[in-house]
């Protein structure tokens, strides 16, 4: 049998893509859904479907699943990541990509912090709340609990978020002025 070869029958060799991606694709800033998207960890894959999956977040082509998926191996409705045909139990047991099932190496998403550094940003975070101004403070609160901002997104203290700086002098220099102005006033009378 003769090897088939990625020429079609006419012989005549097969073009690249019409289209490249040749800038990146920049998100809508205040849009929900990317962000959700974004948020979603990439685990229990090989090096090629993370690839994928990182390719399809960043150009926006990324389709969350709505409702549960059917496993392949197991038949139980366990898949809630997108793209993925095994549940991440099954994959876990066999040792293979929950996507493309090879046996490859997988790539761990995102590292699994140990309760020693959890500790450590709690420490971290509870002494920056503690040097912010009560504003800040319940400002940085009220975005934390909209879903706004991420945890570990701290504002620096150092950074003063005051529009207005008034001192004494100016409060001095202002009330000298409307002395002088009586003052004048009352000569020209």
């Amino acid at each position: 049998m003769p090897e088939k070869s990625s020429r079609g029958h006419s012989g005549a060799k097969k073009s690249g893509q019409k289209y490249q991606n040749t800038f990146a694709f920049t998100h809508n800033k205040g849009s929900k859904t990317t962000k959700k998207i974004l948020a979603l960890p990439v685990d229990g894959l090989c090096k090629r479907c993370t690839d994928q999956i990182q390719w399809r977040k960043q150009y926006r082509k990324y389709k969350p699943l709505t409702t549960p998926k059917k496993c392949v191996w197991c038949q139980l409705k366990n898949i809630k990541k997108a793209y993925h045909v095994i549940c991440d139990d099954c994959a876990a047991k066999k040792g293979v990509c929950a996507k493309c099932l090879s046996m490859e190496e997988l790539v761990e998403g995102n590292n699994p912090k140990t309760p020693q550094e959890i500790l450590k940003e709690e420490q971290e975070l509870e002494r920056k709340l503690a040097s912010m101004r009560e504003r800040q403070r319940r400002s940085y609160l009220r975005k934390l609990s909209r879903g706004d901002i991420e945890p570990d997104q701290v504002p620096d203290v150092a950074a003063s978020d005051d529009d207005f700086e008034y001192t004494d002098s100016e409060d001095e220099e202002n009330e000298t002025d409307g002395s002088e102005d009586d003052e004048e006033l009352h000569n020209d009378n």
